[in-house]
């Protein structure tokens, strides 16, 4: 790889100290400050650290931690890889995530949707990878319409190649202006926010996986990659059983991402899918942590879509505690609760916790569900039987149970 300039190597080695002092000293894992403090010596940095490498950006709603995680896993395979192991996904933990594998050949960073256009700008990087839009974050984040649009327009005349999921209508009009694409079908289970064309605002006729336009030639491309229940069909035609050991569709869908992004690094399917494998736990996610005889399984949904994909992982067989804060990274607007469907939950013992366990616990009662409200979640798991809990927690709420438990991961 090309030298850096010997400002950038000056700052690059400040962030690297001060992301270590930070984690020496308990204060967090360092993966913003240490580039914090790199971007403020050397503003250009992230291009400067971004030059000469294979890149992959991974963006979406949700899944992007885990996707990211899973093509670092089989990026593996060929070489070290640099990555923002703990979703720190804005310019500064990307600064962070390069400066700490300053020689590493390839690179993949989890980038948030509405910073993709300048990251892809800033980087040139020459695989982006686009899986899902949905309602998020509703106090702070931009109309899912518009991030759409505006990958529309970063996307366009550059590059680089697309790997998308055409299952969802929004991520599909986003992708269309890329210069190559590989269309992934994932599958789409919350199709809430897009029921009407991008294109045109007509409505979207669907049957199964596929959509069109009732109202212009907006449609599905036709995937070269398909997701066919525990199975991938790639390109060639040729199926392989996933058996990954991460749990739930959405996964599922997450690794067929991660094998399509892998081809384009020209690593193949028989050389990538050992390493999926390997994957057990991805940033805390999954994770089964005990204390005094009780199993808890840690399940992290920060929206509608992510509930509804934790639901589809939880055990309708066990109790489950629910906790909720509304802090900055959460998003401090509440009434995306509304929009869950927690009737599932009818007919298990439920345990309500966090910040705003009075929202969650107004929302449960009006969808008829029995449940306990607990001050802490150490109290909520203090009273269940000795065997396996499942937890779903927001993201500041899944962050403190994790320092509860040594931030497992």
């Amino acid at each position: 790889m090309t030298q850096l300039p010997l400002r950038a190597q000056l700052a690059s080695a400040l962030g690297r100290s001060a992301a270590t002092l930070s984690r020496m000293t308990g204060r967090g894992d360092g993966s913003v400050i240490g580039g914090r403090v790199g971007l403020m010596l050397e503003p250009d940095l992230l291009r400067q650290l971004a030059r000469d490498r294979k890149l992959a950006l991974v963006s979406a709603t949700n899944g992007k931690t885990t996707t990211t995680r899973l093509i670092t896993s089989a990026l593996l395979e060929v070489g070290e890889v640099a990555t923002n192991v703990f979703g720190a996904n804005m310019p500064a933990g990307h600064v962070s995530a390069l400066s700490q594998h300053k020689d590493a050949p390839y690179g993949v960073l989890e980038v948030d949707e509405k910073y993709l256009p300048e990251v892809l700008d800033t980087t040139g990087a020459g695989v982006v990878c686009l899986m899902n839009l949905s309602r998020d974050q509703m106090d702070r984040a931009a109309e899912i319409w518009l991030l759409a649009q505006k990958w529309r327009r970063a996307l366009s005349g550059k590059p680089t190649h697309v790997i998308a999921n055409c299952d969802d209508p929004l991520v599909t009009w986003g992708a269309s202006t890329a210069a190559k694409v590989t269309w992934v079908s994932g599958g789409q289970r919350w199709k809430e926010d897009s029921w009407c064309c991008p294109e045109c605002g007509g409505p979207l006729d669907r049957k199964d996986a596929d959509w069109a336009c009732r109202e212009c030639t907006f449609h599905r491309p036709e995937p070269q990659w398909v997701l066919d229940d525990d199975a991938v069909v790639d390109p060639r035609g040729q199926r392989w059983l996933l058996d990954i050991q991460l749990p739930g569709l959405a996964n599922r869908s997450n690794a067929v991402m991660a094998l399509a992004v892998a081809e384009a690094f020209d690593l193949p399917v028989e050389r990538a899918l050992p390493r999926l494998r390997e994957v057990t736990s991805v940033a805390g996610r999954y994770t089964t942590v005990e204390r005094e005889g009780r199993q808890a399984r840690l399940l992290l949904a920060k929206n509608p879509a992510g509930w509804l994909e934790a639901f589809d992982v939880a055990d309708p067989q066990l109790p489950i505690i629910l906790s909720v804060n509304a802090q900055g990274p959460d998003g401090r607007d509440t009434s995306w609760l509304w929009d869950v469907d927690y009737r599932i939950l009818r007919g298990r013992p439920v345990f309500v916790t966090g910040e705003r366990r009075l929202d969650l616990a107004l929302r449960l009662d009006v969808a008829d569900v029995p449940f306990a409200v607990c001050e802490t979640f150490s109290e909520a798991l203090a009273m269940q039987p000795p065997g396996r809990v499942d937890v779903i927690a927001n993201y500041t709420a899944f962050q403190q149970i994790r320092s509860e438990f040594g931030r497992a991961v």
